[in-house]
């Protein structure tokens, strides 16, 4: 009897584990894979913005060397700036802060070398509430950390999503 409900187990766990499969592959699910970048060589100027080594690091993933000269890279990426911002989105009755919202901006431009003007400037942009309680000031805290990175984390894939739609044209002799 033991034996068959183990046996009945299984073959639960198969089935349950099957139907999950197909459904997964049914609603068109695909792991992220690499982005399709037109270039090799990248030179990145800007500040110091947090941003850029996680950006960095996503583009050497993805088969791009960063170069430290403009000599010798494809495309040329100006990070310009990014900004936090942190707004209060409701009160209680008593004016106490219960939900806060966070704004999260990076703008850059691109340029190719052979060219003297640099493409428009492009936002990326990412938001999120959070609720706040004073009582849990180090949880809030350190949540509030955790969507400030989580949000950096989606710009930096919306960058590359960008950069892919980037063709360069063929190097001229010089």
């Amino acid at each position: 009897m033991q034996n068959y409900r183990l046996n009945m187990l299984q073959r639960t766990g198969l089935i349950a584990a099957l139907l999950f499969t197909l459904a997964l592959s049914a609603c068109g699910f695909q792991l992220r894979g690499a982005a399709d970048l037109s270039f090799k060589t990248l030179y990145i100027q800007g500040g110091k913005l947090t941003i850029l080594r996680e950006l960095k690091q996503s583009l050497k993933a993805n088969g791009i060397q960063i170069v430290d000269e403009t000599e010798g890279a494809e495309l040329f990426l100006e990070l310009i700036n990014e900004t936090y911002e942190k707004r209060i989105l409701s009160l209680s009755g008593k004016g106490v802060v219960r939900e806060f919202e966070l704004n999260y901006r990076v703008n850059f431009r691109t340029r190719e070398p052979a060219s003297p003007t640099w493409s428009q400037v492009q936002s990326v942009q990412s938001r999120r509430d959070f609720s706040y309680n004073d009582n849990a000031l180090l949880g809030k805290a350190g949540e509030e950390e955790m969507l400030n990175n989580d949000m950096r984390k989606d710009a930096v894939r919306e960058v590359l999503r960008r950069l892919t739609a980037i063709k360069p044209t063929a190097k001229s002799p010089v």
